[in-house]
């Protein structure tokens, strides 16, 4: 398990094999994917309205590690990918590992975001309705065999052998050669 050389989180990182053909895939299509996943996931929330406060608004989610980023949207009662050319009102930013956390409520939003592990960006008011709406979620009878993927993917990162990270910076000591 590597650690984030930000200094923000202790979180494991998915290593850089892993993570490079995930960041060859284009943001439009990861998040074209996402919101139909999304669309599926919440439809309860959705026909209640209670994502209307990302009605007009951009939310960037960005998985550091994996090199992912997803642009969201809501329009007509949907969730759909958002145009590159729009600035993003919001982001969300932490290792994949820390998404899974939340996922899996291995440990809560507030948990995650009070220690920087998970970063907001732009927008508080917005990110707090994100937040809550995360928080209200019930979704274990929905995603019963897909939580059980999730933990098992939070568990296989746990296992990573951790990656020596190479000291960066001005001081850093060069590598002898011999």
């Amino acid at each position: 398990m590597s650690t984030n050389s930000t200094g923000l989180s202790n979180s494991p990182l998915l290593p850089k094999p892993f993570a490079l053909p995930l960041g060859l895939i284009p943001t439009s299509a990861n998040s074209f994917a996402l919101a139909s996943l999304l669309n599926k996931l919440f439809a309860p929330e959705l026909a209640d309205d209670e994502l209307d406060f990302l009605e007009g608004h951009v939310m960037l989610i960005r998985i550091s590690d994996a090199k992912l980023s997803y642009r969201l949207t809501l329009e007509d009662g949907k969730l759909k990918a958002a145009d590159k050319s729009l600035p993003h009102d919001l982001s969300i930013e932490g290792a994949i590992y820390d998404f899974l956390l939340l996922a899996t409520r291995r440990e809560d939003a507030d948990t995650l975001f009070f220690n920087r592990r998970l970063r907001l960006g732009g927008s508080t008011e917005l990110g707090l309705y994100v937040k809550n709406f995360l928080d209200s979620l019930e979704l274990d009878d929905r995603i019963g065999p897909f939580l059980k993927l999730l933990n098992g993917a939070t568990g296989l990162i746990e296992r990573l052998p951790k990656l020596p990270m190479l000291p960066k910076g001005p001081f850093a000591k060069k590598p002898a050669t011999g």
